[in-house]
């Protein structure tokens, strides 16, 4: 069996918040799994690039919205690397739709992606972790604005928010099982803001924060590292929002 530290890291193939984590991850020695939907080339290039630094990766394809496919991905890691130490479920989606025009087809595809998928990962690297002797970690990623949402979002924030009561359940059950087995949560807030935020609407997000600037895709690497370092945090939710959750400038 590999006794070098393994990372899955969901929604990493592209240059997103999942990509910085997962070169977080590989610049502390974990061996590295980068997931894909669609970007299997962006994928491909992450791996190619972790390997240059010396660091075991491999590109895994899945589409986390079917179950059988979510649960392979945690399998093939298994398989491949022989161990899961760290999960981080950094997939999503998130559409701009007015109330009027949600359907039930977008709350189905958004709770799919973004709740579903992060849970059947949980749980199947979860259960692996428990039967390994130093347990495991995951992280779900929320966000920060599930307690005061914004409008024309309505679909992606009922999905998202129930990423702390996952969090919470799944810290429960299998730290029960393993002690050494920790769940915790990151609620990012205006960090790689949406590409279609026009100029006016970015601003009012950065003004909104108590330190005026938006936030960078490393603030949240950070915050994963130090909940795999601190082994006495569970099931405990932090806002990496620049102070967005406690601030109400207007």
């Amino acid at each position: 069996m590999n006794t070098a530290r393994v990372a899955l890291v969901t929604g990493s193939g592209r240059r997103r918040v999942g990509w910085y984590v997962a070169n977080a991850l590989a610049g502390r020695g974990y061996g590295v799994v980068v997931h894909y939907h669609h970007a299997e080339a962006e994928a491909a290039d992450t791996v190619a690039a972790l390997r240059e630094t010396g660091v075991e990766a491999i590109a895994l394809g899945a589409d986390l919205t079917d179950e059988t496919a979510a649960r392979h991905l945690v399998e093939q890691t298994l398989s491949h690397f022989g161990r899961l130490d760290v999960l981080v479920n950094s997939a999503a989606i998130w559409k701009r739709t007015p109330l009027e025009a949600v359907t039930a087809v977008d709350l189905r595809r958004h709770f799919e992606v973004n709740t579903l998928g992060t849970f059947i990962c949980s749980q199947q690297a979860g259960l692996a972790m428990v039967r390994q002797p130093e347990g495991g970690n995951i992280v779900t990623v929320g966000d920060w604005a599930d307690v005061r949402p914004y409008v024309d979002y309505a679909a992606y924030f009922v999905s998202k928010a129930a990423m702390p009561g996952m969090t919470r359940c799944l810290a429960v059950e299998l730290g029960s099982r393993n002690p050494k087995v920790r769940v915790n949560c990151i609620l990012p807030g205006p960090v790689m803001l949406p590409p279609d935020l026009s100029g006016t609407e970015k601003a009012h997000s950065i003004a909104g924060t108590l330190v005026k600037h938006e936030g960078q895709p490393g603030n949240v690497a950070q915050a994963v590292l130090a909940f795999i370092d601190n082994d006495f945090i569970t099931g405990a939710c932090l806002p990496v929002d620049g102070g967005r959750t406690i601030y109400a400038r207007d």
